[in-house]
């Protein structure tokens, strides 16, 4: 069984039966079939669907986001807006994947070349818990749209939402087992993930989660040759120069950080200040840090729900516990509240160097580590010293600067004085150990199909 708990109040919210080898490969077949057709489809009948999804997601949008801050804590506004975000990629691809995808002709010295996008076939999702909803909607979405099916394994604690899931994209008329999800109990997810990966019906993997996650799924998708896209763990750097609005810089770092507790890998991690100003920062951020309320994720005035899950809450307390030991000052935070809950309260670190957990570790919680520079150059060289390279972000009133600066850094994203997100429009992922592939736009719409070469002769 898959038992789901509040990390609000740790009460048990649901249990749920899982499905052994054999109701996967009943699961995979249906869906493999139903796929084969769905690829024969027209753009217009995917466009129908996908906009009703849409529309049923904004209808729906107070039901789902109570499920989410129920299943993982995230406070209810943050909620909702997920689940928006979640209804705009469908329009976005329901908008744009057929342009997308249109066939392109070369010239190749008076014979007609053609390059055409065709589906692979079901792309299996291993998703994580913190954005329950959009991250599945922005791999399933334009891996749907460009004619695949889609096989979603989500983590357990979220069970509820892959379930609900499930039920929108039916609800919207898609095919019954074009889109499926499967419930795997934890202690064989090794052996059941690598039996779905070898299936012959699945023909390609999409991971969001961390890097050990990610090696292990792309471990098995190499030994079975089948493509990846990893969107992994990271230990975004925010640099901010000592020509920043520093007032303006820290409203966006501690926005940054504290968006969805601090459980994202873009969220804002390592603060990079420049040495002229990084006591003004400092004394800045630990009062914004220190008024930033804690609690029930129904309440509006809360920032900060729990953390999902106790072991998680107890790494973090971990990470801050070895950095004081190595030397950090802990100005605010670090301890964990004698309340029912996985809580945890925004904690800022200072005098952070090389050696330290918060330093080189991905911290997943309202943790942050301040960090001084010399100058522009110290900046980029502590910002690369990771063996991430997902977001990153620099403050900066001089945009020549600030890019001279984003240059250099080592990572899938970069913004200039706002924090680091996803936009259905652009690319989105890393390098290093945070990854390879992108998500969204044109760019992850054909990272899961074959692109196929033609060429004529003659009439």
């Amino acid at each position: 069984m898959i038992t789901t708990i509040n990390p609000a109040t740790e009460e048990i919210i649901a249990e749920y039966a899982t499905m052994n080898a054999d109701l996967l490969d009943k699961v995979i077949g249906l869906s493999h079939r139903e796929q084969m057709s769905w690829k024969l489809s027209s753009f217009a009948e995917r466009v129908r669907l996908m906009k009703r999804l849409a529309g049923l997601l904004r209808h729906q949008k107070e039901e789902h986001a109570s499920l989410i801050s129920r299943e993982m804590g995230k406070p209810f506004a943050q909620a909702a807006g997920e689940v928006v975000k979640s209804s705009w990629v469908c329009d976005y691809y329901a908008d744009n994947a057929e342009r997308f995808l249109q066939p392109e002709e070369i010239d190749l010295d008076g014979q007609r070349g053609l390059v055409k996008f065709e589906p692979l076939g079901l792309v299996l999702g291993v998703m994580p818990w913190n954005f329950p909803f959009w991250q599945v909607f922005r791999f399933a979405v334009p891996a749907i749209m460009a004619g695949n099916g889609v096989i979603l394994k989500h983590a357990p604690n979220v069970t509820g939402s892959a379930i609900a899931i499930e039920k929108l994209f039916r609800e919207a008329g898609f095919p019954e087992h074009l889109y499926r999800t499967v419930h795997i109990a934890p202690d064989e997810v090794d052996r059941l993930s690598g039996f779905m990966i070898g299936h012959p019906s699945i023909k390609a993997i999409s991971v969001t989660g961390s890097t050990a996650a990610g090696r292990a799924v792309a471990s098995k998708a190499g030994q079975a040759l089948k493509p990846c896209v990893l969107e992994l763990g990271g230990s975004d750097p925010y640099i901010v120069l000592d020509d920043a609005d520093i007032s303006q810089a820290v409203e966006v770092c501690v926005a940054a950080r504290l968006l969805n507790a601090g459980q994202s890998c873009i969220s804002a991690k390592r603060f990079i200040v420049l040495s002229g100003i990084i006591d003004t920062f400092e004394g800045l951020l630990l009062g914004e840090l220190r008024a930033a309320v804690t609690g029930d994720p129904f309440d509006h005035d809360v920032q900060i729900g729990p953390l999902a899950r106790r072991d998680l809450r107890d790494q973090l307390h971990d990470q801050v516990l070895r950095s004081v030991a190595s030397g950090a000052r802990l100005l605010c935070g670090g301890d964990i509240p004698s309340r029912k809950g996985y809580f945890y309260p925004p904690t800022l670190l200072s005098g952070v160097r090389k050696g330290m957990a918060v330093y080189g570790e991905e911290t997943f919680g309202p943790v942050a580590a301040l960090i001084e520079a010399a100058d522009d150059d110290d900046a980029v060289r502590l910002a690369n010293d990771s063996p991430y390279g997902l977001g990153s972000a620099v403050m900066s009133t001089d945009l020549q600067r600030a890019l001279a600066v984003a240059d250099r850094l080592e990572t899938g994203n970069c913004f200039i004085n706002s924090m680091v997100k996803s936009d259905p429009r652009m690319p989105f992922g890393g390098v290093k150990e945070s990854g390879y592939g992108r998500e969204l736009s044109s760019y992850g719409l054909k990272e899961f199909v074959n692109i196929k070469s033609y060429c004529f002769s003659g009439q």
